[in-house]
């Protein structure tokens, strides 16, 4: 099968159909927290306020990609090497990140808000528990990254705990069990946590949107999709026929969670919103992963880019936003102009490209090399 040699070779081609949605969800994420944050033009359309969900979109990569390797991986040598999976992940998540947090802790002014929390939360990853965006404000949005890092860190040691014959039944077991349990937290958490302490201003936000195991829905479903993939190859295959279908139902089911659940902090978002939402991106990326499929077939040089861009983009652009606008609005651009938005537009890919290639890249390129010598 095509798309399974791609995700098994050792040198996979570039799956353009993931470029596109990796885009999509730096763009989502970016004009999101420009609205938000920053102010913004007055034709930013209203659909922008659902732009807080590019971040489950790319849960659903992560959890799709880094599984597919790790099946991979278990059904040609039969087991799992953590310390190469452990080495591999650290070479590309650990200095980009470890640079951008040094700047917001050397270089306080550059802070898009005043109060950011302690150092040792970012370092251990665990900066979205507890967090209280109204008192912490600073970096918030590293909470993904924390949620990702703990997915890297269990999803290895689960696969190689029920390695072994019937991999995709106990792994089904798993996954459907993991789903089920996120409506039971979620509702509990609800339930007994936040109502009965509303009125003491607890938020919404640090008890059910930042936490791990409350955010688990998008992770599960790029692992189905990836252990479909692997270890159904049949049945993959004939949905995949379909690759166009699947992206209009992507489409279809985010329409429905757009109009019913887009409002922060309501139960309807709580119990139904997440689920639904990464259904919807899981049906983009079947689709996207399908040959049949326009975005699995076209490569545009644009999407290609913004792609290789979106880690240095996700985690900086909040603090070069802020550092333009300071010195824009002292020059008098407006702030709510399209000027303003087109000028952090920019000054964000700069930034972003000038952090790829110093950074990323080199390091790229250093984990390779380290790798072959263990």
């Amino acid at each position: 099968m095509r798309t399974m040699e791609k995700m098994t070779s050792s040198q996979p081609p570039r799956l353009h159909g993931l470029d596109h949605l990796r885009a999509l969800a730096i763009t989502l994420v970016l004009f999101f927290h420009y609205d938000k944050n920053f102010g913004h033009p007055h034709w930013f359309p209203e659909l922008i306020n659902f732009g807080w969900t590019g971040v489950d979109l790319f849960f659903v990569l992560s959890g799709f990609l880094i599984s597919a390797h790790l099946f991979a991986e278990a059904q040609e040598s039969g087991r799992i090497s953590l310390k190469q999976f452990y080495l591999k992940r650290s070479f590309r998540i650990l200095p980009l990140y470890l640079v951008v947090v040094g700047i917001y802790f050397c270089f306080p002014l550059l802070r898009e808000w005043e109060a950011l929390p302690p150092l040792w939360k970012f370092l251990t990853f665990t900066q979205n528990l507890g967090i209280n965006p109204r008192q912490f404000g600073t970096f918030s949005h590293a909470w993904s990254l924390c949620v990702e890092e703990h997915f890297y860190l269990i999803l290895p040691l689960i696969l190689i705990g029920i390695l072994g014959r019937h991999l995709f039944k106990k792994l089904s077991f798993c996954l459907l069990t993991l789903f089920l349990s996120g409506f039971l937290i979620r509702y509990y958490i609800w339930s007994s946590l936040y109502l009965p302490k509303q009125t003491e201003g607890v938020s919404w936000h640090h008890l059910l949107y930042y936490p791990s195991y409350t955010r688990l829905d998008p992770l599960i479903v790029g692992i189905s999709i990836a252990a479909l993939c692997h270890f159904q190859p049949k049945v993959f295959e004939r949905i995949s026929r379909h690759g166009n279908a699947l992206i209009l139902a992507g489409i279809l089911v985010l329409a429905v969670a757009y109009f019913s659940c887009a409002q922060f902090g309501t139960f309807s978002t709580t119990m139904y919103g997440f689920p639904t939402i990464a259904l919807g991106y899981g049906f983009l990326v079947f689709g996207a992963v399908s040959p049949s499929c326009i975005l699995y077939r076209w490569n545009s040089k644009i999407t290609n880019f913004i792609s290789t861009l979106s880690y240095a983009l996700y985690l900086s652009h909040k603090i070069l936003i802020h550092a333009l606008q300071k010195m824009a609005l002292a020059s008098g651009v407006e702030k709510n102009s399209t000027t303003m938005f087109l000028m952090c537009l920019a000054f964000c890919v700069a930034g972003a490209l000038v952090l790829n290639l110093t950074i990323e890249k080199p390091f790229l390129k250093w984990r390779g090399k380290f790798i072959r010598k263990t």
